[in-house]
């Protein structure tokens, strides 16, 4: 496993792949990372992955500085899984002196984690089209956990003709239901048994609307009393929306439905969601 820190030293190894999947991370891997380079080497052949903790998809009171990092779990994790490339650069690699380039990607992004975290798109946006000019995959691997970035990402990729395609792959949960995350290891012991209400909110919603319910403000209900039951949880939005635009609806259509939550507890703030229908 080559493990890479330069722009210039990955394009270098990346001509020897005819085919490549990529995953994009922030690094701290889990299972759910695992997978989607389980994945990658599998449907491509030979797989990458790329660390590297975004600081301009942070908010300045968001928890870049205290974000978990160990690089040195990662890479024997990585090369456990027989990963053929690392790339894992540092600040000033990605942002030189100078830098001032942006992409904004409209019309989905104003909305749930958006509206919360003004400019957190944009910095997403900016980074994976960065991260997919400098290692060129055949495809990238995302998680369903993510569900607004791939949103975002799927919509850059269309609207800029980028010559890949985005693969997002199944939300890999705790065997109690807590979708992984990296921002799982903030949790104290209580919280992390409050977090299990985040599913379960999800799954009444699911339950209601598979016996009908087709009403989206009475599956919004759903989510808030459910939600309400768990004094530690704090919620920030719920949401059915559309799965394409992500805005609100009146009345799930036949092709289904967003169902998404973002929940603090403490000072962990967690996300999660399902689609429905469809």
């Amino acid at each position: 496993m080559d493990v890479i820190a330069t722009v210039a030293g990955f394009r270098e190894a990346r001509a020897r792949y005819p085919r490549l999947g990529v995953v994009p991370t922030m690094g701290f891997l889990h299972e759910g990372h695992l997978s989607l380079v389980r994945q990658a080497r599998q449907e491509c052949g030979a797989a990458a992955a790329t660390i590297f903790v975004n600081p301009t998809q942070f908010g300045p009171r968001e928890d870049f500085s205290t974000y978990p990092r160990n690089m040195e779990r990662d890479l024997a994790l990585l090369r456990d899984l027989g990963t053929d490339l690392v790339f894992a650069p540092d600040v000033a690699e990605m942002y030189p002196p100078g830098y001032a380039i942006g992409v904004e990607v409209g019309g989905v992004t104003d909305v749930l984690e958006g509206a919360v975290r003004p400019g957190h798109f944009l910095g997403v946006a900016t980074v994976v089209c960065k991260l997919f000019n400098i290692t060129q995959p055949t495809r990238a691997y995302f998680g369903q956990k993510d569900a607004q970035q791939t949103v975002v990402i799927r919509k850059m990729v269309r609207d800029l003709d980028m010559p890949l395609e985005v693969v997002v792959c199944a939300t890999v949960r705790e065997a109690d239901g807590l979708a992984m995350s990296s921002r799982n290891t903030y949790l104290a012991p209580a919280e992390r048994q409050a977090a299990t209400i985040l599913y379960r909110a999800l799954r009444a919603a699911e339950s209601r609307h598979a016996a009908g319910e087709r009403d989206a403000e009475a599956l919004r209900a759903v989510l808030r009393t459910t939600l309400a039951g768990e004094p530690a949880a704090n919620p920030d939005y719920v949401s059915v929306a559309d799965r394409e635009t992500l805005r609100e609806l009146e009345t799930v259509p036949p092709q289904g439905a967003l169902l998404s939550l973002a929940v603090r507890l403490g000072k962990t703030r967690l996300i999660d969601n399902i689609i429905v229908g469809g």
